[in-house]
């Protein structure tokens, strides 16, 4: 029996909290990957910070089981298509696909996102779908749905004919029909062996090796992982590692790892289909091929879906700079931009015009927002701009990037979501009410949208439906310039001058609008500190105190009452920023602030 028949690679792709994490790790207690004793992790999968308190998964990652002689290794992807970079690097490492769908939500439109990239590839499909215990499940309809998903995707006749199975995953119980009293995820596992196919080479003895994946080890350094396509490798060899720019470098391999489980286990051979990890290899990137050191055969690089939003990262100059930091100068932010895109194929970094910082390009606010959150906790200090979309010329006409907008709203909402998205240029393609009336039940909305127009909707969307909204977009194609669009409607009210707020200053302000301090925060002039009822901006003084008198009134010395103040999270604040104000973030802060802070220097209206 050849080696390779005892390998399986495959990816669980899914939406957003589908159960796709929870899933592997039941898979990983099943398999005996832990030991008796040993203390078992939730959601082991996702191990960055931010993964741990978002409850979604960030990053792309390895892991493998055994199962009856058979090697199954798992790569669990993002269900965000704003993370859709890593769901494109990590389908070039496997030869099937297991597509998680709830049994309630039905497909959503990161479902169709990440299983198009599957298709496009002629990967077979595992249909799994999960929380059929869910009070609202609706197994044989999501099925239905799922058929139809395919057929809309082009899916060819091999890969319609997808094998289903039904799973709880928390409990770690999958079964091939509803109607089976399952006990574990033995069907699950007998699915993966039996459909998807084992590894195959490319061509016959030469190595090729594609590098799909980075990381960082303080011990070892750069740590590139891929997959075998053809040939072998061993510790010791000499090797050509096929670079992005068309040259070649040669070097040897010092350490080889493959995945078992959770940990990286050093060998010193592996061959065809192994997902491994090599060690001591400077400056090799994503989607370049360590091939054989005579007559090397370069692998087809990994190709990304181009980005639609862009923002200004720039060195912190507010008063309060450096302060609450330690990086804080324009080079160190630089040089942690351009370390970014290493290992994250999906985003893009340049300087930008006038030397005022860089210019960051990805797939969504999500994605930025999340690399502004890790360097923040890394240390650093800086401010960014409002997110921009990026626009091309296409026959002489501007074109921008429109979105598929799905909500998922009580039958009461419809009437302020469609007139909501109607303000940002947002025209309804589908609606469905799953319910038989009564204004209790859910209905399902389709929008296409300009890309422009949802930033800062979100916020409002949840407001708009009292919490009770799921909203999904995802880039659907670039159309023509759709004109103005307005998204914030309110002025500002900004600070006049430095010092601490004050609770008397403050319950003065909030029947003005909307405050975002406490009192004892620290302000200074130009920072903004709530949202102004009207449309103008608004300069206030917030620092003022009451003055004492010895003369004494009836009612005059009551206790100030405050409204609660809105804490913006850095989304809200990314959304809530218009074209002339920043962001200032600091490992201890996240502040609004004008980007001309002299109140006599700055328009008293908003230019936009």
């Amino acid at each position: 029996m050849n080696a390779a028949d005892s390998i399986r690679n495959i990816a669980i792709i899914a939406h957003v909290d589908h159960g796709k994490t929870t899933l592997v790790d039941a898979m990983l207690k099943q398999s005996g990957t832990y030991r008796l004793n040993e203390r078992i992790i939730e959601r082991v999968m996702d191990s960055m910070d931010l993964e741990k308190e978002r409850g979604i998964t960030i990053m792309a990652k390895n892991t493998s089981v055994r199962y009856d002689g058979v090697k199954i290794n798992i790569v669990d992807t993002p269900g965000h298509s704003d993370f859709g970079g890593e769901v494109e690097r990590v389908l070039k490492m496997v030869d099937g696909v297991m597509l998680l769908v709830d049994a309630s939500e039905g497909p959503l439109p990161q479902t169709r996102f990440v299983l198009r990239k599957a298709l496009e590839q002629s990967l077979p499909a595992i249909v799994v779908v999960n929380k059929i215990d869910r009070q609202d499940a609706r197994p044989e309809e999501v099925v239905n749905e799922i058929y139809d998903l395919f057929i809309d995707l082009d899916a060819n006749e091999r890969q319609i004919e997808f094998p289903i199975l039904y799973a709880v995953s928390r409990d770690g119980i999958a079964k091939k029909a509803l109607a089976d009293c399952g006990t574990d995820l033995r069907p699950l596992f007998d699915e993966i062996v039996r459909s998807i196919p084992p590894p195959r080479a490319r061509m016959e003895g030469k190595l090729q090796l594609l590098v799909a994946n980075l990381d960082y080890d303080d011990y070892v350094g750069r740590i590139a992982i891929g997959r075998v396509f053809s040939g072998s490798i061993k510790v010791g060899d000499q090797v050509s590692v096929c670079k992005l720019d068309g040259t070649e470098v040669k070097t040897r391999i010092t350490q080889l790892y493959t995945f078992e489980g959770l940990k990286r286990v050093p060998v010193q051979e592996a061959g065809v289909g192994e997902i491994v990890a090599l060690a001591g290899i400077e400056g090799i990137y994503i989607g370049e091929t360590v091939s054989s050191l005579e007559d090397p055969a370069r692998l087809p690089p990994i190709t990304v879906d181009e980005p639609t939003i862009s923002m200004i990262f720039s060195v912190n100059n507010s008063p309060f700079a450096g302060r609450e930091g330690r990086f804080v100068t324009s080079r160190q932010v630089r040089d942690r931009l351009y370390k970014e895109t290493l290992g994250n194929v999906s985003i893009r970094v340049e300087d930008a015009e006038g030397g005022e910082g860089c210019k960051v390009s990805g797939r969504g606010e999500l994605q930025l927002a999340i690399l502004i959150e890790m360097m923040r906790r890394e240390g650093f200090e800086m401010q960014v701009s409002k997110p921009e979309v990026i626009t091309r010329d296409v026959d002489g006409k501007r074109h921008e990037p429109i979105e598929l907008v799905v909500v998922d709203v009580p039958e009461t909402f419809i009437g302020v979501i469609t007139e909501a998205l109607g303000r940002r240029k947002g025209q309804m393609t589908k609606m469905v009410n799953h319910g038989k009336g009564g204004g209790l039940n859910r209905v399902r909305m389709e929008f296409e949208v300009p890309t422009r127009g949802l930033i800062g909707f979100r916020s409002e969307f949840l407001t708009d439906t009292k919490g009770t909204g799921l909203l999904n977009t995802i880039f659907l194609r670039w159309g023509v310039w759709q004109g103005t669009i307005t998204n914030r409607l309110t002025g500002a009210l900004v600070s006049d001058r430095v010092g601490p707020a004050t609770p008397y200053a403050l319950y003065n302000l909030q029947e003005r609008g909307e405050l975002f301090i406490r009192p004892g925060t620290a302000v200074y002039e130009g920072m903004m500190v709530g949202e102004n009822a009207r449309e103008a901006d608004m300069d206030v003084n917030v620092t003022r105190e009451k003055k004492l008198t010895n003369m004494r009134a009836s009612g005059s010395d009551e206790a100030v009452r405050l409204i609660p103040f809105r804490e913006l999270s850095l989304e809200q604040a990314l959304e809530f920023i218009t074209g002339d104000e920043l962001v200032e973030v600091t490992p201890a802060a996240i502040r609004l602030r004008k980007r001309i802070l002299a109140a006599n220097m700055r328009p008293k209206r908003r230019d936009e």
